[in-house]
């Protein structure tokens, strides 16, 4: 890994912390598109069960604002060493949806043998979604995380200079090992209030899941100028929030309609109960015949698709009350 800073004294430049007022642009109301972004570093104990206390860096971010006038939030808390290795990590992303707000977890620890990623995902009053893996010690060789790069953004931008081809690999919101490059962009005037500061500008880009011996090899892997991205709407909280709008708003859809015609449940139970009873050897045909007598005007031929020949069983006598006219 690379050492953070030169030295105490710039290590000590890069422990602060800053907040970032987000405002909104086009003439929209700030409640619907401003928000605030913070980050802050200084040295903290890290301790783990059975390990002696240990003399880290701890990085602890967070935002607020609004998706569509939805509110959101997130925040990360980090415990990585003046070399960029991280110990432990904790991300969660939350979105206040009514009546299901979401929230995604993100917990991620390392050890002797490597890394193991725990994630949770919490949607209203439903049982809460777990699954962890790992990676080895030799996957995660080079490895970045998110509060590390917050630290060396601050190294970087304190000596005004990026490394051609620095390219390290993180792990993306899924858990999967991707590709993060970082390229300065120079020097640029920024407005700040009523005075205008100077600030070294720094591209961070993320690429798509390879290899990490790719990445060592090649670096930055060349970028189309619309490359193709993959659509992973359950990872998406705009797009996992609609979702689970439109499976509510079917789920109340069926019901009405259920509750509008109670006839239902009696005709499937009565199907249902013939079905098991007589077991036929072709459902498909077996429910024709069973339907049969309620259509108004029944067509010359079936219109089921049969799974093999006719049931050599009688057809069953409808016992709903609707089969007799009633």
């Amino acid at each position: 890994m690379v050492p953070l800073g030169r030295g105490p004294e710039e290590l000590e430049r890069c422990l602060f912390a800053e907040t970032l007022e987000v405002v909104a642009a086009g003439g929209q109301p700030r409640e619907q598109a401003g928000g605030q972004w913070w980050v802050a570093a200084r040295w903290a104990p890290y301790e783990r069960a059975g390990q002696p206390v240990q003399s880290c860096l701890m990085v602890q971010a967070g935002s607020h604002a609004r998706q569509d006038g939805v509110p959101c939030s997130s925040t990360l808390k980090a415990y990585v060493t003046p070399q960029l290795e991280t110990l432990e990590q904790e991300e969660q992303e939350r979105l206040e949806l009514r009546p299901h707000p979401v929230e995604r977890r993100t917990h991620m620890v390392s050890h002797q043998h490597g890394m193991t990623i725990t994630k949770t995902l919490l949607e209203g009053e439903a049982e809460p979604q777990c699954w962890s893996f790992s990676y080895s010690q030799a996957e995660l060789r080079g490895l970045l995380l998110e509060g590390a790069s917050f630290l060396l953004l601050r190294v970087l931008a304190c000596q005004q200079a990026v490394p051609p081809g620095l390219v390290f690999p993180p792990i993306n919101t899924k858990g999967h090992l991707c590709t993060s490059s970082y390229r300065a962009l120079g020097t640029r005037r920024q407005a700040v209030g009523s005075v205008e500061a100077e600030g070294f500008v720094i591209e961070r880009a993320l690429h798509g899941h390879m290899g990490i011996s790719a990445v060592m090899s090649r670096g930055v892997e060349p970028q189309h100028p619309f490359p193709k991205q993959p659509l992973d709407w359950e990872e998406d909280i705009q797009l996992w929030s609609w979702f689970l709008d439109r499976k509510e708003e079917l789920q109340a859809s069926h019901a009405a309609y259920i509750q509008q015609h109670p006839e239902l449940r009696a005709l499937l139970a009565d199907f249902l109960q013939a079905l098991l009873l007589q077991q036929p050897h072709d459902p498909v045909s077996f429910a024709a015949q069973f339907f049969a007598p309620f259509a108004c005007q029944q067509p010359p031929e079936t219109p089921f698709a049969s799974t093999g020949a006719a049931s050599p069983l009688p057809a069953p006598q409808p016992r709903h009350p609707l089969a007799n006219g009633e």
